[in-house]
């Protein structure tokens, strides 16, 4: 009963219920369903050639009945608990479940469409029911607390130890002390929040799609680079708008084009269509569905003997604590503070050195920002530009890194069926020349994929099943016109690595637990080996390798390098304020305690920023509440700070390697061996310390983000 959880969503839990049998019509014999069996293709990859729509439900229930049956044997049995007849016997249950949830929830997200969102809502409570179904069981319970009671005896097997640990917390968590009336009513709150986290996702989509800008005179463009104006172009084209231009939505509140258009009344709407997507009223706002999220989260929390639904997320995580999160967050406000005010002045300075008379608005901060970088650095961003085609980025920057880091090689695999055209595959092998597992790369935007980036696998490493894991990257990068190559921002470059460093935790993956391998791992652990790899994409050797110019083939020029680099921390009080906001608005949403009244999604970020003095005027959240997926739907409630937290474990790391001569296999075979490789085996304390050598500390982080010039540890 493995449980994969990295990113953009948390997958249902397998599950136990009673359900009525289905008619054997519906795995129809003319088309067998192709989640009956473990896929045949090389590493059990997604058989995407014959998967329908019209699988997904009948094999999810299928699914589901076959692991009652499997955990019905073991709570049932009358065998002394053990390790092996109970906590093993989990493991390897809800094997069909997993199977098709891994391809179902890819596809939901990257892929989806009427019927699979159909799906999705009538099958997202039953799942939630059966999850309880399972953790709210007394006499399972009664087993795994009986091993939990003797887990001593496996003192010599830590992996076994560690996999006990982590079923008993899972089922306490889940409410399995809870007296039977209490269980009920968590069955009930759990249903509910499965179904209004289904209902969010499903409206965000349908807002963002919605609230994309069309234009209608090509004189509002002005600004936008020839390439943005052909996609607006063509996103038109593709709603069936003639003699128009779409600048579609992605999911931040800041969207690309501000930072070029011209026209202020322009960039105003834009910003505006960002900002108020799922909060204009009708079915498509969010807002009654994250205050009823929320109030309910709350409840749980108490149920379970939690304080607030912060303290019960966060019990098992690295930071273990709200106040822990609370203090780490208070450190990055006073700096990151002072850090965005000052550029607020030198933006306002140059809007009244163009003799405008405005104040500095949000819907003006990056087109004065890219103005101001490129006068105080000479930076063309449009000149990097012609440097970062995105197939550059993968073969030459992210594989070439790992090569030089972990003696890994790529090749790519043509002949296994993909959901998408454009889905790329690839077998990765080690340095011995023993595969490791598949990547797919799934990177272009369309309306019919959530907005954001994220990793997932199909398959996840076991040695208890002998499996090699199969993962896949997934991003919203704008396809290019035919003809033309996709190129990419420093931005969009960074977060093909991010998302590539959580890949390389599954694909080196040695755990032989599928609960525990890979990115199984904590929120606020699980980033720190893509924030790692982040790293790397701006190091000099590695992006003169992978940056050649599209037209000519030529490497980018050291000059040029000097730049981008000399500029990497201009306007960091913006970029380091906007998620430090939607950090602090995340935790304010979950230390509601249980009993505080519904509340107003509207009013309520206003006073969270205020107490956590991250209103500022001119940087908005990265995310308002009504369209923050992370929270609402991706597993992150309560753990958005990861990204900050896992950023300062992940530039000790880095230092780490500078100080120890950079891009090297050694560097690599230590990252690999005592972080990528170890999953959750152990305790993330001590797996970063395994690592440096001593505890994490704040000083890198705030250096390597312009906060401070130098800062003792």
């Amino acid at each position: 009963m493995a449980m994969t959880r990295i990113l953009a969503r948390s997958r249902p839990l397998a599950a136990l219920c009673a359900l009525a049998a289905l008619p054997a019509a519906a795995l129809g014999a003319a088309h067998p369903n192709p989640f009956l069996r473990p896929s045949p293709l090389p590493f059990h990859a997604p058989r995407f050639n014959l998967i329908k729509d019209t699988d997904f439900a009948p094999a999810i229930e299928q699914g589901m009945r076959r692991q009652q049956a499997e955990v019905e044997r073991i709570a049932d049995n009358r065998a002394p608990p053990t390790f092996a007849n109970t906590v093993v016997a989990l493991e390897k249950s809800g094997r069909m479940l997993d199977r098709v949830m891994s391809v179902f929830d890819a596809l939901t997200s990257a892929n989806t469409d009427a019927l699979l969102q159909k799906v999705q809502a009538e099958e997202a409570p039953k799942l939630a029911a059966n999850a309880d179904a399972i953790y709210l069981n007394g006499a399972l319970f009664a087993r795994v607390e009986a091993v939990y009671r003797h887990r001593a005896r496996l003192a010599r097997l830590p992996e076994a130890g560690q996999l006990v640990e982590v079923y008993y917390r899972r089922f306490v968590k889940a409410g399995a002390l809870l007296a039977p009336a209490r269980k009920q009513r968590l069955a009930a709150i759990n249903e509910r929040l499965a179904t209004l986290q289904t209902t969010f996702v499903r409206q965000l989509l349908a807002a963002t799609n919605a609230g994309a800008l069309v234009l209608d005179r090509r004189s509002e463009l002005k600004g936008l680079t020839p390439g943005m104006i052909a996609d607006a172009r063509q996103a038109a084209a593709r709603r069936g708008l003639t003699g128009k231009w779409v600048i579609p939505l992605q999911n931040t509140t800041q969207q690309p084009a501000l930072a070029y258009l011209a026209d202020r009344a322009v960039r105003r709407e834009l910003y505006e269509h960002s900002w108020n997507r799922a909060e204009r009223g009708g079915p498509n706002d969010t807002r009654h569905t994250i205050e009823e999220m929320a109030k309910l989260r709350a409840e749980k929390a108490r149920l379970i003997g939690f304080p607030d639904y912060a303290a019960y997320e966060l019990q098992d995580q690295m930071a273990k604590t709200p106040a822990a999160v609370n203090r780490f967050l208070a450190q990055l406000v006073p700096p990151t503070a002072t850090r965005a005010r000052a550029e607020a002045k030198i933006l306002q300075a140059r809007i009244d050195s163009d003799g405008h008379h405005f104040k500095l608005e949000p819907w003006d901060w990056e087109y004065y920002a890219r103005r101001a970088r490129a006068a105080r650095y000479h930076l063309d961003e449009n000149r990097v530009r012609q440097y970062l085609v995105l197939s550059n980025v993968l073969t030459r920057g992210l594989f070439y890194a790992a090569h030089r880091l972990y003696g890994i090689t790529f090749k790519e695999r043509s002949d296994l069926p993909v959901y998408r055209p454009d889905v790329r595959v690839f077998e990765v092998y080690d340095h011995t020349g023993r595969p490791l597992g598949l990547i797919y790369f799934d990177y272009f935007k369309r309306p019919n994929k959530q907005g954001g980036a994220w990793m997932d696998t199909f398959v996840t490493q076991s040695k208890l099943f002998g499996d090699l894991p199969v993962v896949y990257n997934v991003a919203n990068f704008t396809k290019p016109a035919p003809g033309r190559p996709a190129l990419l921002s420093i931005d969009d470059v960074i977060t093909m690595f991010h998302e590539f460093g959580h890949g390389l935790n599954a694909l080196f993956a040695d755990e032989v637990y599928p609960s525990l391998s890979g990115t199984n791992t904590a929120r606020d652990f699980v980033e720190f080996p893509s924030q790692f790899d982040e790293r790397w994409a701006l190091n000099r050797q590695v992006i003169e390798h992978y940056a050649l110019n599209w037209r000519t083939g030529r490497p980018i020029p050291p000059s040029l390098v000097a730049k981008i680099l000399h500029a990497r921390n201009f306007n960091s009080g913006y970029s380091v304020g906007e998620e430090l906001a939607a950090s602090e608005l995340d935790m304010q949403w979950h230390m509601l305690p249980a009993g505080a009244p519904l509340q107003n999604a509207d009013t309520f970020q206003r006073a969270a920023l205020e107490r956590t003095h991250m209103a500022l005027a001119d940087v908005p959240p990265r995310y308002r509440s009504s369209y923050f997926m992370h929270i609402w739907a991706s597993g992150y409630a309560a753990g958005y700070y990861s990204y900050l937290w896992t950023e300062m474990l992940a530039d000790d790391a880095y230092q780490w390697c500078l100080d120890h001569g950079g891009l090297t296999r050694a560097n690599g075979r230590r990252f690999r061996d005592r972080v990528l490789a170890r999953g959750h085996s152990e305790g993330y304390l001590e797996m970063f310390r395994s690592f440096y050598g001593r505890n994490p500390r704040i000083g890198p982080l705030l250096r390597y983000r312009g906060l401070v010039r130098a800062q003792a540890g």
